[in-house]
């Protein structure tokens, strides 16, 4: 099997990911920490994305021309959008667009130039496994989180939906901004700043791609939870349950 590129959004994300790969290894490239090693017999590297689309697609590119890997997998934190879309959701991406792209009036709006398209979509296999994997993972959130994380979020009942996220460079905070973003692309679910470069990257080079982002706030004015908490308590402790469920023998 192809060596597998898990791209982590969050330095917790990552160290999780790190406790599941016995004999990693560190390389150094493009100022970046590589993790070589493996995960229940899986040939792995694991990386921090860092934030933001240009950084984001520098990584995924050395990922592919360095490492050799021929299917990438991304795991992070969003902000909702659908209505539907909730507090300890998560989404799991079949395709992308960035947000912020607007070359008009040479180009429609979103669309990426010379691309003759706006949405850049996911693998629809790895997609449906780690749809699969979340599914069993948020089923019995509990165990996976334990009850007080539970209780603090109130994570009762979360959801996996599968759609539209959207990214862009600047992390969307406020009501006025989800409004519209919602008018603008109401397809969307969920909104972060790096998974549309991530999926450009692999368009170009014919690499297979999924992505997975835990909702941890509602992109808007009331937002209230501790993120750095969340991400601790919750977003990564789903990340690693997930991709272990993903990367389990079957």
């Amino acid at each position: 099997m192809s060596r597998i590129g898990i791209v982590a959004a969050m330095h917790q994300e990552l160290a999780a990911v790190l406790e599941r790969m016995p004999d990693e290894q560190r390389l150094v490239v493009a100022g970046r920490d590589f993790w070589v090693g493996h995960w229940h017999d899986r040939d792995v590297v694991a990386v921090l994305s860092r934030v933001g689309k240009v950084a984001a697609a520098t990584t995924a590119t050395v990922l592919i021309e360095r490492f050799g890997v021929g299917q990438i997998v991304f795991t992070g934190a969003a902000g909702g959008l659908a209505e539907q879309v909730r507090v300890g959701d998560v989404v799991v991406a079949d395709g992308f667009v960035q947000h912020d792209m607007d070359a008009s009036p040479l180009f429609p709006r979103f669309e990426v130039p010379l691309y003759g398209r706006a949405r850049f979509g996911t693998d629809r296999t790895l997609s449906q496994r780690l749809a699969s994997a979340a599914q069993a993972v948020l089923s019995n959130a509990r165990q996976t989180l334990g009850a007080d994380a539970v209780a603090e979020f109130d994570l009762h009942g979360p959801r996996v939906h599968s759609g539209l996220i959207i990214s862009g460079d600047r992390f969307v905070a406020t009501t006025l901004e989800s409004v519209a973003l919602r008018q603008a692309l109401p397809e969307a679910l969920a909104v972060e700043m790096e998974g549309a470069a991530v999926a450009q990257v692999c368009h170009d080079f014919g690499v297979p791609f999924a992505a997975l982002r835990t909702i941890s706030d509602r992109a808007d004015d009331v937002a209230h939870i501790d993120f750095m908490r969340f991400i601790d308590q919750v977003a990564s402790r789903y990340s690693a349950a997930i991709l272990e469920s993903y990367f389990s023998p079957l």
